[in-house]
Protein backbone atom coordinates (compact mmCIF):
# COMPACT_ATOMS: atom_id res chain seq x y z
CA UNK A 1 0.00 0.00 0.00
CA UNK A 2 1.46 3.34 -1.06
CA UNK A 3 0.02 6.56 0.40
CA UNK A 4 0.10 9.80 -1.61
CA UNK A 5 -0.72 12.13 1.28
CA UNK A 6 -1.72 15.77 1.34
CA UNK A 7 -2.55 15.94 5.08
CA UNK A 8 -6.25 15.94 4.15
CA UNK A 9 -6.50 19.73 4.28
CA UNK A 10 -9.64 21.07 2.72
CA UNK A 11 -9.08 23.34 -0.27
CA UNK A 12 -9.82 27.02 0.28
CA UNK A 13 -11.78 29.61 -1.62
CA UNK A 14 -10.14 32.78 -2.94
CA UNK A 15 -11.09 34.60 0.26
CA UNK A 16 -9.23 32.04 2.38
CA UNK A 17 -12.30 30.27 3.76
CA UNK A 18 -12.61 26.53 3.41
CA UNK A 19 -14.91 25.13 0.76
CA UNK A 20 -17.81 22.88 1.69
CA UNK A 21 -16.58 20.15 -0.66
CA UNK A 22 -15.48 17.12 1.36
CA UNK A 23 -12.00 15.66 1.20
CA UNK A 24 -12.06 11.96 0.38
CA UNK A 25 -9.73 9.04 0.82
CA UNK A 26 -9.39 7.76 -2.74
CA UNK A 27 -7.96 4.29 -3.34
CA UNK A 28 -6.35 3.78 -6.75
CA UNK A 29 -6.71 0.11 -7.62
CA UNK A 30 -4.46 -1.25 -10.36
CA UNK A 31 -2.18 -4.07 -11.46
CA UNK A 32 1.47 -3.13 -11.98
CA UNK A 33 3.72 -4.39 -14.76
CA UNK A 34 6.75 -4.07 -12.48
CA UNK A 35 5.30 -6.52 -9.97
CA UNK A 36 4.03 -9.10 -12.46
CA UNK A 37 5.94 -12.33 -12.99
CA UNK A 38 4.48 -14.50 -15.76
CA UNK A 39 4.19 -18.25 -15.39
CA UNK A 40 6.17 -20.46 -17.74
CA UNK A 41 3.06 -21.39 -19.72
CA UNK A 42 1.69 -17.83 -19.99
CA UNK A 43 1.36 -16.20 -23.44
CA UNK A 44 4.40 -14.19 -24.61
CA UNK A 45 2.54 -10.90 -24.09
CA UNK A 46 1.09 -11.75 -20.67
CA UNK A 47 0.77 -8.69 -18.46
CA UNK A 48 0.79 -6.30 -21.42
CA UNK A 49 -2.36 -4.57 -20.18
CA UNK A 50 -0.97 -3.82 -16.70
CA UNK A 51 0.05 -0.31 -15.67
CA UNK A 52 3.34 1.27 -14.70
CA UNK A 53 3.98 3.03 -11.40
CA UNK A 54 4.37 6.39 -13.14
CA UNK A 55 0.75 6.13 -14.32
CA UNK A 56 -0.35 5.64 -10.71
CA UNK A 57 1.73 8.65 -9.67
CA UNK A 58 0.14 10.82 -12.38
CA UNK A 59 -3.35 9.72 -11.34
CA UNK A 60 -2.53 10.42 -7.70
CA UNK A 61 -1.24 13.90 -8.48
CA UNK A 62 -4.39 14.72 -10.44
CA UNK A 63 -6.70 13.56 -7.65
CA UNK A 64 -4.60 15.22 -4.95
CA UNK A 65 -4.87 18.53 -6.80
CA UNK A 66 -8.44 18.75 -5.51
CA UNK A 67 -7.41 18.13 -1.91
CA UNK A 68 -8.06 14.41 -1.60
CA UNK A 69 -5.83 11.82 0.04
CA UNK A 70 -4.76 9.05 -2.33
CA UNK A 71 -3.69 5.51 -1.50
CA UNK A 72 -2.55 2.95 -4.07
CA UNK A 73 -3.78 -0.63 -3.58
CA UNK A 74 -2.41 -3.49 -5.66
CA UNK A 75 -5.35 -5.37 -7.21
CA UNK A 76 -4.22 -8.87 -6.27
CA UNK A 77 -5.31 -11.38 -3.64
CA UNK A 78 -4.42 -8.91 -0.88
CA UNK A 79 -6.97 -6.37 -2.13
CA UNK A 80 -10.09 -7.47 -0.19
CA UNK A 81 -8.43 -7.08 3.19
CA UNK A 82 -6.64 -3.90 2.10
CA UNK A 83 -9.93 -2.24 1.16
CA UNK A 84 -11.55 -3.40 4.40
CA UNK A 85 -8.66 -1.93 6.39
CA UNK A 86 -8.51 1.36 4.48
CA UNK A 87 -12.25 2.01 4.19
CA UNK A 88 -11.84 4.43 1.24
CA UNK A 89 -14.60 6.83 0.29
CA UNK A 90 -14.21 5.79 -3.36
CA UNK A 91 -11.95 3.63 -5.53
CA UNK A 92 -10.44 5.02 -8.71
CA UNK A 93 -10.26 1.71 -10.52
CA UNK A 94 -7.97 0.91 -13.45
CA UNK A 95 -7.31 -2.73 -12.49
CA UNK A 96 -7.27 -5.21 -15.37
CA UNK A 97 -7.56 -8.25 -13.08
CA UNK A 98 -5.13 -11.12 -12.74
CA UNK A 99 -7.02 -14.21 -13.90
CA UNK A 100 -10.27 -15.44 -15.39
CA UNK A 101 -12.30 -14.55 -18.45
CA UNK A 102 -14.15 -11.70 -16.68
CA UNK A 103 -11.16 -10.40 -14.74
CA UNK A 104 -11.83 -6.71 -15.41
CA UNK A 105 -14.99 -7.12 -13.33
CA UNK A 106 -13.14 -8.39 -10.24
CA UNK A 107 -12.52 -5.05 -8.52
CA UNK A 108 -16.00 -3.67 -9.33
CA UNK A 109 -17.56 -6.85 -7.92
CA UNK A 110 -15.48 -6.54 -4.75
CA UNK A 111 -16.46 -2.89 -4.36
CA UNK A 112 -20.12 -3.80 -4.81
CA UNK A 113 -19.79 -6.48 -2.13
CA UNK A 114 -18.19 -4.04 0.32
CA UNK A 115 -20.40 -1.08 -0.57
CA UNK A 116 -17.51 1.07 -1.85
CA UNK A 117 -18.17 3.52 -4.73
CA UNK A 118 -15.81 3.18 -7.70
CA UNK A 119 -15.08 4.76 -11.06
CA UNK A 120 -15.88 3.50 -14.56
CA UNK A 121 -18.43 0.88 -15.52
CA UNK A 122 -20.13 -1.49 -13.14
CA UNK A 123 -19.66 -5.26 -12.96
CA UNK A 124 -21.64 -6.53 -15.93
CA UNK A 125 -20.32 -4.09 -18.60
CA UNK A 126 -16.73 -4.94 -17.65
CA UNK A 127 -17.45 -8.67 -17.69
CA UNK A 128 -19.15 -8.50 -21.07
CA UNK A 129 -16.82 -6.04 -22.81
CA UNK A 130 -13.73 -8.19 -22.26
CA UNK A 131 -15.58 -11.01 -24.04
CA UNK A 132 -15.36 -9.69 -27.59
CA UNK A 133 -17.66 -12.34 -29.03
CA UNK A 134 -20.42 -11.64 -26.51
CA UNK A 135 -20.04 -7.91 -27.12
CA UNK A 136 -20.44 -8.37 -30.87
CA UNK A 137 -23.53 -10.54 -30.32
CA UNK A 138 -25.13 -7.79 -28.24
CA UNK A 139 -24.29 -5.14 -30.83
CA UNK A 140 -25.62 -7.34 -33.62
CA UNK A 141 -28.88 -7.86 -31.70
CA UNK A 142 -29.14 -4.07 -31.32
CA UNK A 143 -28.82 -3.66 -35.08
CA UNK A 144 -25.36 -2.08 -34.89
CA UNK A 145 -22.79 -2.72 -37.65
CA UNK A 146 -20.05 -5.22 -36.86
CA UNK A 147 -18.18 -7.55 -39.21
CA UNK A 148 -19.54 -11.11 -39.65
CA UNK A 149 -17.89 -13.39 -37.09
CA UNK A 150 -17.71 -16.83 -35.52
CA UNK A 151 -16.10 -18.14 -32.34
CA UNK A 152 -14.18 -21.41 -32.26
CA UNK A 153 -13.38 -23.31 -29.07
CA UNK A 154 -12.08 -26.45 -30.80
CA UNK A 155 -10.09 -26.88 -33.98
CA UNK A 156 -12.71 -29.36 -35.26
CA UNK A 157 -15.32 -26.59 -35.29
CA UNK A 158 -13.59 -24.99 -38.28
CA UNK A 159 -15.50 -27.49 -40.41
CA UNK A 160 -18.51 -25.24 -39.79
CA UNK A 161 -16.84 -22.07 -41.09
CA UNK A 162 -19.38 -19.78 -42.75
CA UNK A 163 -17.18 -16.72 -43.33
CA UNK A 164 -15.42 -15.39 -46.42
CA UNK A 165 -11.65 -14.96 -46.64
CA UNK A 166 -9.60 -12.94 -45.84
CA UNK A 167 -10.26 -13.37 -42.13
CA UNK A 168 -8.92 -11.82 -38.95
CA UNK A 169 -8.21 -14.06 -35.94
CA UNK A 170 -7.71 -12.97 -32.32
CA UNK A 171 -8.24 -14.19 -28.75
CA UNK A 172 -11.85 -13.74 -27.72
CA UNK A 173 -11.06 -12.41 -24.24
CA UNK A 174 -7.93 -10.26 -24.27
CA UNK A 175 -7.09 -6.58 -24.58
CA UNK A 176 -4.15 -4.30 -25.44
CA UNK A 177 -3.67 -6.07 -28.78
CA UNK A 178 -2.65 -9.30 -27.07
CA UNK A 179 -2.49 -12.24 -29.45
CA UNK A 180 -2.65 -9.96 -32.49
CA UNK A 181 0.13 -9.62 -35.07
CA UNK A 182 0.53 -9.85 -38.84
CA UNK A 183 -0.24 -13.58 -38.73
CA UNK A 184 -3.72 -12.68 -37.44
CA UNK A 185 -4.71 -11.90 -41.03
CA UNK A 186 -5.29 -15.20 -42.85
CA UNK A 187 -6.18 -15.91 -46.47
CA UNK A 188 -6.76 -19.67 -46.57
CA UNK A 189 -8.04 -22.59 -44.53
CA UNK A 190 -4.51 -23.89 -43.75
CA UNK A 191 -3.50 -20.45 -42.43
CA UNK A 192 -6.72 -20.22 -40.43
CA UNK A 193 -6.29 -23.66 -38.94
CA UNK A 194 -2.70 -22.91 -37.93
CA UNK A 195 -3.61 -19.59 -36.30
CA UNK A 196 -6.66 -20.89 -34.43
CA UNK A 197 -4.70 -23.89 -33.19
CA UNK A 198 -1.93 -21.59 -31.90
CA UNK A 199 -4.40 -19.29 -30.12
CA UNK A 200 -6.27 -22.16 -28.47
CA UNK A 201 -3.02 -23.60 -27.16
CA UNK A 202 -1.28 -20.33 -26.21
CA UNK A 203 -4.15 -18.34 -24.69
CA UNK A 204 -6.35 -21.24 -23.55
CA UNK A 205 -9.53 -19.51 -24.68
CA UNK A 206 -11.73 -19.42 -27.79
CA UNK A 207 -10.60 -17.75 -30.99
CA UNK A 208 -12.74 -14.99 -32.47
CA UNK A 209 -12.69 -15.04 -36.28
CA UNK A 210 -14.06 -12.09 -38.26
CA UNK A 211 -14.25 -11.14 -41.90
CA UNK A 212 -11.37 -8.71 -42.42
CA UNK A 213 -12.13 -5.00 -42.70
CA UNK A 214 -9.54 -3.39 -45.02
CA UNK A 215 -10.20 0.31 -44.36
CA UNK A 216 -8.96 3.03 -42.01
CA UNK A 217 -9.02 2.49 -38.24
CA UNK A 218 -10.50 4.98 -35.77
CA UNK A 219 -11.14 5.12 -32.06
CA UNK A 220 -13.72 7.32 -30.35
CA UNK A 221 -13.39 8.24 -26.69
CA UNK A 222 -15.77 9.94 -24.31
CA UNK A 223 -16.43 10.60 -20.67
CA UNK A 224 -19.86 11.18 -19.20
CA UNK A 225 -23.10 9.37 -18.50
CA UNK A 226 -26.57 9.56 -20.02
CA UNK A 227 -28.77 12.20 -18.47
CA UNK A 228 -28.77 15.90 -17.83
CA UNK A 229 -25.41 17.34 -16.69
CA UNK A 230 -27.11 20.30 -14.99
CA UNK A 231 -26.03 19.30 -11.47
CA UNK A 232 -22.52 18.17 -12.33
CA UNK A 233 -19.44 19.86 -10.99
CA UNK A 234 -18.50 21.21 -14.44
CA UNK A 235 -21.68 20.96 -16.52
CA UNK A 236 -20.24 23.18 -19.24
CA UNK A 237 -18.02 20.28 -20.36
CA UNK A 238 -20.98 18.14 -21.41
CA UNK A 239 -23.62 18.13 -24.10
CA UNK A 240 -27.28 18.02 -23.11
CA UNK A 241 -27.26 14.20 -23.26
CA UNK A 242 -24.56 14.07 -20.59
CA UNK A 243 -21.49 13.23 -22.70
CA UNK A 244 -18.18 14.86 -23.56
CA UNK A 245 -16.92 13.63 -26.92
CA UNK A 246 -13.16 13.77 -27.36
CA UNK A 247 -11.62 14.41 -30.79
CA UNK A 248 -11.64 11.28 -32.94
CA UNK A 249 -8.29 9.52 -33.23
CA UNK A 250 -7.13 7.71 -36.37
CA UNK A 251 -4.56 4.93 -36.07
CA UNK A 252 -2.31 5.36 -39.09
CA UNK A 253 -0.66 2.03 -39.84
CA UNK A 254 1.30 2.85 -43.01
CA UNK A 255 4.56 3.41 -41.09
CA UNK A 256 3.83 0.85 -38.38
CA UNK A 257 5.86 -2.27 -37.67
CA UNK A 258 2.70 -4.12 -38.77
CA UNK A 259 1.15 -2.05 -41.61
CA UNK A 260 -2.17 -3.91 -41.72
CA UNK A 261 -2.61 -4.80 -38.05
CA UNK A 262 -2.79 -2.71 -34.87
CA UNK A 263 -1.54 -5.38 -32.48
CA UNK A 264 0.55 -5.71 -29.35
CA UNK A 265 3.91 -5.15 -31.05
CA UNK A 266 2.74 -1.87 -32.60
CA UNK A 267 1.09 -0.69 -29.39
CA UNK A 268 4.23 -1.37 -27.35
CA UNK A 269 6.40 1.07 -29.37
CA UNK A 270 6.64 4.58 -27.94
CA UNK A 271 4.95 7.32 -29.94
CA UNK A 272 7.31 8.76 -32.53
CA UNK A 273 9.76 5.86 -32.44
CA UNK A 274 10.52 3.83 -35.56
CA UNK A 275 7.79 1.29 -36.22
CA UNK A 276 5.14 3.06 -34.15
CA UNK A 277 1.77 3.83 -35.74
CA UNK A 278 0.85 7.42 -36.48
CA UNK A 279 -1.68 8.75 -33.98
CA UNK A 280 -3.65 11.31 -35.98
CA UNK A 281 -5.87 13.47 -33.80
CA UNK A 282 -8.19 14.99 -34.67
CA UNK A 283 -8.73 12.58 -37.54
CA UNK A 284 -8.98 14.16 -40.98
CA UNK A 285 -12.48 13.00 -41.83
CA UNK A 286 -15.71 14.61 -43.05
CA UNK A 287 -18.04 15.94 -40.38
CA UNK A 288 -20.69 13.46 -41.55
CA UNK A 289 -18.41 10.51 -40.76
CA UNK A 290 -17.42 12.05 -37.42
CA UNK A 291 -21.08 12.39 -36.48
CA UNK A 292 -21.78 8.81 -37.54
CA UNK A 293 -18.86 7.46 -35.48
CA UNK A 294 -20.00 9.39 -32.41
CA UNK A 295 -23.59 8.21 -32.81
CA UNK A 296 -22.47 4.58 -33.17
CA UNK A 297 -20.18 4.94 -30.15
CA UNK A 298 -23.02 6.23 -28.00
CA UNK A 299 -25.31 3.39 -29.09
CA UNK A 300 -22.57 0.78 -28.63
CA UNK A 301 -21.72 2.03 -25.13
CA UNK A 302 -25.33 2.33 -24.04
CA UNK A 303 -26.08 -1.19 -25.30
CA UNK A 304 -23.61 -2.41 -22.65
CA UNK A 305 -24.51 0.24 -20.02
CA UNK A 306 -20.95 1.59 -20.01
CA UNK A 307 -20.37 4.38 -17.51
CA UNK A 308 -18.02 7.31 -16.80
CA UNK A 309 -15.42 6.68 -19.52
CA UNK A 310 -14.97 4.36 -22.50
CA UNK A 311 -13.36 4.09 -25.90
CA UNK A 312 -14.83 2.36 -28.96
CA UNK A 313 -12.76 1.11 -31.90
CA UNK A 314 -13.84 1.07 -35.55
CA UNK A 315 -12.59 -0.06 -38.94
CA UNK A 316 -13.95 0.97 -42.29
CA UNK A 317 -15.20 -1.80 -44.54
CA UNK A 318 -14.66 -2.27 -48.26
CA UNK A 319 -18.08 -0.64 -48.69
CA UNK A 320 -16.81 2.59 -47.11
CA UNK A 321 -18.94 2.17 -43.97
CA UNK A 322 -17.69 2.05 -40.35
CA UNK A 323 -17.93 -1.19 -38.38
CA UNK A 324 -17.60 -1.68 -34.63
CA UNK A 325 -14.55 -3.67 -33.53
CA UNK A 326 -14.64 -3.57 -29.73
CA UNK A 327 -15.20 -1.37 -26.70
CA UNK A 328 -12.74 -0.67 -23.91
CA UNK A 329 -14.68 0.15 -20.74
CA UNK A 330 -11.39 0.52 -18.85
CA UNK A 331 -9.20 2.52 -21.25
CA UNK A 332 -5.59 3.27 -20.41
CA UNK A 333 -4.83 6.55 -18.62
CA UNK A 334 -1.09 6.89 -19.14
CA UNK A 335 -0.76 10.60 -20.00
CA UNK A 336 2.07 9.98 -22.48
CA UNK A 337 0.79 7.09 -24.58
CA UNK A 338 -2.85 6.17 -23.90
CA UNK A 339 -5.34 6.87 -26.69
CA UNK A 340 -7.82 8.67 -24.40
CA UNK A 341 -5.06 10.97 -23.16
CA UNK A 342 -3.87 11.69 -26.71
CA UNK A 343 -7.42 12.74 -27.58
CA UNK A 344 -7.77 14.95 -24.51
CA UNK A 345 -4.43 16.61 -25.23
CA UNK A 346 -5.45 17.28 -28.84
CA UNK A 347 -8.51 19.09 -27.52
CA UNK A 348 -6.52 21.09 -24.99
CA UNK A 349 -8.15 19.33 -22.04
CA UNK A 350 -5.67 18.91 -19.21
CA UNK A 351 -4.87 15.51 -17.76
CA UNK A 352 -5.90 16.67 -14.29
CA UNK A 353 -9.30 17.76 -15.59
CA UNK A 354 -9.85 14.44 -17.37
CA UNK A 355 -9.04 12.41 -14.25
CA UNK A 356 -11.11 14.57 -11.91
CA UNK A 357 -14.11 14.40 -14.23
CA UNK A 358 -13.96 10.59 -14.16
CA UNK A 359 -13.79 10.71 -10.36
CA UNK A 360 -16.72 13.10 -9.98
CA UNK A 361 -18.87 11.31 -12.55
CA UNK A 362 -18.60 8.20 -10.39
CA UNK A 363 -19.25 10.26 -7.26
CA UNK A 364 -22.44 11.58 -8.84
CA UNK A 365 -23.64 8.05 -9.68
CA UNK A 366 -23.04 6.88 -6.12
CA UNK A 367 -24.44 10.09 -4.56
CA UNK A 368 -21.18 11.06 -2.87
CA UNK A 369 -21.50 14.71 -1.76
CA UNK A 370 -19.63 17.48 -3.53
CA UNK A 371 -20.42 21.06 -4.51
CA UNK A 372 -23.08 20.71 -7.18
CA UNK A 373 -23.74 23.97 -9.01
CA UNK A 374 -27.14 24.35 -10.62
CA UNK A 375 -26.88 24.88 -14.36
CA UNK A 376 -29.61 26.76 -16.17
CA UNK A 377 -29.61 25.69 -19.83
CA UNK A 378 -32.06 28.48 -20.61
CA UNK A 379 -29.50 31.08 -19.53
CA UNK A 380 -26.26 29.45 -20.61
CA UNK A 381 -25.96 26.57 -23.02
CA UNK A 382 -23.63 23.69 -22.28
CA UNK A 383 -20.47 23.61 -24.35
CA UNK A 384 -20.85 21.12 -27.18
CA UNK A 385 -17.62 19.39 -28.14
CA UNK A 386 -17.02 19.28 -31.88
CA UNK A 387 -15.50 15.97 -32.96
CA UNK A 388 -13.08 17.82 -35.24
CA UNK A 389 -12.01 20.49 -32.76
Amino acid sequence: MKVFSNNRQKPKNNNGSQTSRPVWTVAITANLKDEFTPDLDDPPDAGAEFDRLETIQNLANAIKSDGHQVVFLQADKTLPQAIINLKPDICFNIAEGISGDSREAQVPALCELLGIPYTASRVLPHAVSLDKTMTKRIWRDHGLPTAPFQEFSKIEELENLELNFPLFVKPAREGTGMGIDEKSLVHSMPELRQRVEWLLKTYRQPALVEEFLPGREFTVGFFGNPGSPANRRTPELYDQDGYHWLPILEIGLANSISPTVYGHDAKSIDIGDTGAPDYLCPADIPSSLASELIDLTRKAAEALNARDISRVDFRMGADGKPYLLEINTLPGLNPAISDICIMADAEGLSYNTLIKEILYLAAERFSLPFNMVKWDFAKKSAKFINARS
